[in-house]
């Protein structure tokens, strides 16, 4: 009699994770392996966190473009041929994960509903209001069909369902959640490079982290205002508001305004690209986000 532990690795359309229990009999863990988060991205790559950290930053710009895929990693390619890499394995992924599993015949109408999340990244929308998207563009969808298209996407790990929380109330809504996607480097492959979707994507950066960190994460909403991520684990819980740069007033007063209404005693962050802005306020910290990311408590 021998110890051995079993690992079941790579894409099965029969073996995703809602169904492990139908297929394997006896115990198992589950564990969900993603592409690499920043600081697994300089282990990868042997660059050392006491690096300069301009050359930190630098390393973070192009993770930032290129996501944590290891197989993009592995060479200096040019973003345009790690773009033409990401994209095959969408289209692997879509094709056996999604399109064999569910019999989806009208690849074209998914395609575009994937699309509308790309776009949406950090928004709240829901079913209906893809729906009478699809509708004013003289396309017709039904609600039951976005939620399907939704839920398999999900359940191929391509996009992530975050519900909202009020915390006053201390319930979860049940309307307009946020979608995030399960690489960053996903939407540019797909979608194009934009500097203006800038916002989404380091929202999408934070959410995977705090993901990979074993945080079950909801939208905070407190009164009127928005929190983007409360994240829980067991007794801990943490705040956390991405923006892209306090330059403005405003700005601050929206970032930092959202957390000063919520009086407990747990961390509260704004992250930011910034790291020359130094201020806390009323003990929420301020983090430059490659910062944020190497963090390995809160």
């Amino acid at each position: 009699m021998f110890t051995a532990d079993i690992y079941i690795t790579g894409s099965n359309s029969k073996l995703l994770s809602s169904e492990l229990a139908t297929y394997i009999a006896g115990r198992y863990i589950k564990i969900n392996v993603t592409p690499l988060s920043f600081k697994e991205n300089l282990e990868f790559k042997k660059i050392l966190t006491g690096t300069e950290p301009t050359d930190i930053q630098k390393e973070f710009i192009r993770y930032l473009r290129l996501g944590g895929f290891p197989v993009i990693h592995t060479a200096n390619y040019s973003y345009e041929d790690a773009y033409k890499i990401i994209n095959d394995i969408y289209a692997s992924a879509t094709l056996r994960d999604i399109v064999q599993r569910h019999r989806i015949r009208n690849i074209e109408l998914l395609e575009k509903v994937v699309k509308y999340v790309f776009e949406n990244i950090g928004n709240m929308f829901s079913a209906k209001k893809v729906a009478d998207y699809f509708k004013n563009q003289q396309r017709k969808i039904d609600i039951e069909t976005v939620y399907n298209y939704l839920d398999a996407l999900e359940a191929a790990f391509i996009i992530y369902r975050v519900p909202r929380y009020d915390l006053r109330g201390k319930e979860v809504l049940r309307t307009n959640e946020k979608y995030f996607i399960g690489d960053q480097g996903l939407k540019y492959a797909v979608m194009g490079y934009k500097d203006r979707d800038i916002s989404g994507i380091l929202e999408n950066i934070v959410f995977l982290e705090l993901k990979r960190k074993g945080y079950q994460v909801y939208v905070g909403k407190f009164d009127d205002k928005e929190i983007d991520f409360v994240a829980e684990k067991k007794d801990q819980k943490i705040y956390v508001q991405v923006a892209y740069k306090l330059s403005e007033e405003a700005t601050i007063e929206k970032e930092f305004g959202a957390l000063l209404g919520v009086r407990d005693h747990y961390p509260k962050y704004v992250i930011t690209m910034e790291d020359f802005w130094q201020d806390n306020i009323e003990g929420i910290k301020h983090k430059n986000l490659a910062d944020f990311l190497l963090m390995d408590e809160y």
